[in-house]
């Protein structure tokens, strides 16, 4: 009684100041305490999804987390993992302790709802977390209530892909993707608890987080543990991808850096090590036999492991050691703008794409150059930036994607469907940006939800495109398909057809579908053919 004496002043107290009241859920492990938006959202932002990696977990595969007394206040966006730059100071924003998990569902949600459930999965290169708290709220709106979003931390860098046969031995490879597939497995377990649905569960991953999504479908040679049911491919990077041995390198110079060479056990050693030392050295040096300079743009990277990577992520779609299910695929026209050397000659050219791919032979530095030779310049650049940005967008993000595509809709009968984003604000073209990499994920999420440091055009001259963009991905979250759910106002979306390969242009005022250019799929043929070497 006297609890409930307690207790009622405060519930008054509540609804006399016009709050809503807080939600509460309880994973068994521990309650969370949520905060009730008055749009009709419940939101649960830094829920642990495993254990902290830290200590001997460090460099092992994610583990179940702890249970925790009473209830956790989950108020406030989690910390996500320490990015991989020299020096980073450990804090509130940058923690090893990053595997946290938030959730965005309507307060009318029940556990009788089943709604459909939206994973995100964040880019960054594999080496950030480039925002670990997008926010569902904006969408769910937009989709009438109508499903939950979910988005996570993953370790990067060298805490999550730090590569050697001793890491092999006494711990977890491509522990970053472990991470991943934990939350997966974290959803198919919980999110009926938030009204959604576990068997109907979209991932959506943007350039990293949808190079992730190739490595889920193609994990354990195409395993399906039934942990989602369609994918979206916003942009998907497929750095360079190689074996245990060839990163061995990696490994020495951390031990080096850390002082951790003289140990009896250099893994133990790391293990130990302070966070400090150990992102100290957790930052970019030249792949052998590359250049000194540029450096990579990415350095600590997934690798073939032989069980959850088995082999090269092309090998595996063209052989047809993936999952199917109903894919959207694209990318933006100007992949490589945002990342190209500004490079004024051919050998500059060169080394900047060996930099990223170190194992390309001369003579394929000059087929490459043969099929990007100088372009148009561009103010603010030198000669051959147009040339190498043209080559690293194709090589890196768009030919994986068409490639991504070709392979599921040429070995099933799911449709699949693609798409090049070519919505042009005028501030990037004046930078010789073009329309840049995941330039469309402030019409997704819509403006200011998805971290964005700036805005361009999207609150003006692009301001009719965002909802024509949001229904399509909505649509497909709910129903596997972009047409039923599409806005009013936008066009319907041909899939992918073998011999008449066509994708959707999404454009202000210009929305509509167009045929793959032939010199694309040109481009495409002989990226496929350097391969073994990238």
């Amino acid at each position: 009684m006297l609890g409930l004496f307690l207790f009622l002043p405060l519930l008054s107290s509540h609804y006399v100041c016009g709050l809503p009241p807080s939600p509460i859920v309880d994973l068994g492990y521990s309650r969370y305490r949520g905060i009730r938006l008055p749009a009709g959202i419940d939101e649960y932002l830094g829920m642990r999804y495993a254990a902290p990696p830290l200590g001997d977990l460090r460099f092992r595969s994610p583990r179940d987390p702890v249970s925790t007394p009473g209830v956790q206040d989950v108020a406030k966006a989690s910390s996500i993992s320490a990015d991989q730059v020299p020096n980073q100071n450990i804090t509130a924003k940058f923690a090893e302790d990053c595997l946290f998990i938030n959730v965005f569902t309507p307060s009318n949600a029940t556990a009788d709802s089943k709604l459909p459930v939206w994973v995100h999965i964040q880019g960054g290169g594999y080496a950030r977390n480039d925002n670990g708290n997008f926010n569902g709220t904006k969408i769910i709106q937009e989709s009438g209530l109508d499903f939950i979003f979910v988005n996570f931390n993953y370790r990067v860098g060298a805490f999550g892909f730090l590569a050697s046969e001793y890491i092999r031995d006494d711990g977890d490879l491509n522990v970053g993707l472990l991470d991943q597939r934990k939350a997966l497995e974290w959803v198919q377990k919980h999110i009926a608890k938030f009204g959604g649905n576990p068997d109907h569960v979209v991932i959506h991953g943007d350039s990293a987080g949808a190079g992730s999504i190739a490595h889920h479908m193609t994990a354990y040679g195409g395993r399906d543990d039934h942990l989602f049911v369609g994918a979206i491919y916003e942009s998907p990077f497929w750095p360079t991808l190689r074996t245990v041995a060839e990163m061995e390198f990696q490994f020495d110079r951390v031990v080096q850096d850390t002082g951790c060479a003289d140990s009896e056990s250099s893994l133990s050693c790391l293990r130990k090590v302070d966070f400090a030392k150990l992102q100290a050295a957790n930052a970019a040096s030249p792949f052998p036999g590359a250049d000194r300079k540029p450096l990579p743009l990415w350095y600590f990277l997934p690798v073939i492991d032989d069980d959850l990577i088995e082999d090269k992520l092309y090998t595996l779609f063209e052989q047809g050691r993936m999952l199917r299910v109903p894919l959207l695929v694209g990318d933006d026209t100007n992949e490589g703008s945002t990342f190209a050397a500004n490079a004024s000659t051919t050998a500059e050219m060169s080394s900047f794409l060996k930099a990223n791919y170190p194992n390309l032979r001369p003579q394929s530095l000059e087929k490459i150059h043969g099929e990007y030779p100088l372009m148009a310049h561009l103010s603010n650049h030198s000669a051959y930036f147009p040339s190498t940005s043209a080559a690293y967008g194709d090589a890196t993000f768009t030919c994986p994607g068409d490639h991504i595509t070709g392979s599921l809709a040429g070995q099933s009968l799911l449709q699949i469907w693609n798409y090049r984003y070519n919505v042009r604000a005028a501030s990037l073209i004046s930078k010789g940006l073009g329309v840049p990499h995941i330039f469309e994920i402030s019409a997704i999420f819509g403006v200011g939800n998805a971290g964005e440091s700036s805005v361009t055009s999207y609150t003006d001259v692009n301001k009719d495109i965002v909802p024509i963009v949001m229904d399509y991905w909505i649509s497909f979250i709910k129903h596997l398909d972009p047409n039923p759910a599409r806005n009013s106002k936008g066009p319907f979306w041909e899939p992918w057809g073998l011999g008449t390969e066509k994708r959707l242009k999404m454009q202000t005022n210009e929305t509509g579908m167009e045929l793959v250019p032939l010199n694309l799929t040109d481009h495409c043929l002989m990226w496929k053919s350097l391969v073994a070497e990238m």
